[in-house]
């Protein structure tokens, strides 16, 4: 078994890194000869901690398969100094391939028991919003314009790893290595992705909002809310994004929500129907203690689709009844919308909670 040790400066050194990568928290990912743990084995487990402004990176490598248990027992025995492990795809493959092996050797872990981040499965849902071509890691990397020496997938090492393992060289060594230890650094410069997370979580203040008024593609007049926010950490590449004329843009500071605004008529259905009448020359509903004292001729019993009184103003879009009382088009219609009015426009509560339910619909249909 060959154990190597590196030490290179803990960047980037943003606030969101600062936060998740503690002193108690270990990077980790492993080499293996293939996918399934019952018929395949690692050859390579690398780690990186934190250190002051260092982040020390150790590997822990199989020379042939017999080592393997040699590699596990040395990672076991470094997990036993933290409480957080970060990993990318670890939750989907890493860990339950670790698991496998272990108990194959009768080694005692204890995995399920850490902290995990999954930095894969943090950002797999941002990757329409981020526009990314897939989620390879490698792919992210290229986001944040991180550049990487090593050339090779970890299916295109296998062969080497298993040509080294019958005539060892110091050239299929460094390649094994170098892969390795690229994820591993990789990894911690991925953290300042997780911003777009908190961002999308709630992790923002709103600082101004301010009516504007365009031209439509029809040549009409359109009015939207645009909304100035403050994320809570830093957003390291500009994105933009949108969803039926919702639009939202971010850079390091900053970020821009456009939300349209309804203006006309829209109807309020009240949901205990049986209790009203419908009015068909007045086309609204009245509760049946008030139509009483109106002509029987001029009534009928309310349908959940009658039930509804009229209300003429300004209006945003909400996609569950988040601010009452909301109002529709139709009484299908999955969209409400309700009143922009002076209290919420003074409200940076009912602000924020607004576009984090806003936030949260544009992360979920991305």
């Amino acid at each position: 078994m060959k154990i190597l040790q590196d030490q290179t400066k803990f960047a980037p050194d943003t606030p969101v890194t600062q936060q998740l990568f503690t002193q108690s928290s270990l990077f980790f990912d492993i080499e293996t000869t293939g996918f399934s743990p019952s018929h395949t084995y690692v050859y390579l487990i690398g780690c990186a901690f934190r250190h002051n402004d260092k982040i020390c990176l150790t590997q822990f490598f199989a020379e042939n398969p017999q080592e393997e248990e040699q590699i596990l027992s040395a990672f076991l025995k470094m997990l036993s100094g933290y409480k957080n492990l970060i990993s990318y795809n670890g939750m989907g493959f890493d860990v339950h391939y670790l698991k496998e092996r272990c108990a194959l050797y009768g080694l005692a872990e204890s995995l399920d028991k850490f902290d995990h981040l999954d930095i894969y499965r943090k950002l797999s849902k941002f990757k329409p919003i981020l526009k990314l071509e897939n989620m390879k890691q490698k792919s992210l990397e290229k986001f944040l314009d991180i550049e990487r020496e090593d050339k090779y997938s970890g299916g295109e090492l296998i062969q080497i790893y298993l040509n080294y393992t019958e005539q060892r060289s110091e050239e299929a060594l460094s390649q094994l290595l170098l892969h390795n230890y690229e994820d591993i650094l990789g990894m911690t410069m991925l953290l300042p992705l997780l911003s777009y997370c908190r961002l999308f979580e709630g992790g923002f203040e709103v600082t101004s909002y301010e009516k504007n008024i365009y031209a439509a593609f029809d040549g009409q007049q359109e009015q939207e809310l645009i909304f100035t926010l403050s994320p809570e950490f830093s957003l390291p590449k500009r994105f933009s994004f949108g969803l039926r004329q919702i639009y939202l843009t971010g850079f390091q500071q900053q970020a821009k929500l456009k939300i349209p605004l309804y203006q006309g008529e829209l109807k309020h259905f009240y949901p205990n129907y049986k209790d009203y009448y419908y009015l068909p020359e007045e086309d609204r509903a009245i509760h049946k203690s008030v139509a009483l004292y109106t002509d029987r001729h001029y009534r009928t019993k309310a349908k959940a689709t009658t039930c509804y009184i009229r209300k003429t103003g300004i209006f945003l879009p909400q996609y569950q009844e988040l601010i009452t009382p909301c109002f529709k088009q139709e009484y299908e219609d999955k969209i409400s919308w309700f009143p922009l009015t002076k209290e919420f426009l003074s409200s940076n509560a009912q602000q924020k909670n607004y576009i984090a339910h806003i936030l949260k619909r544009l992360s979920d249909h991305g």
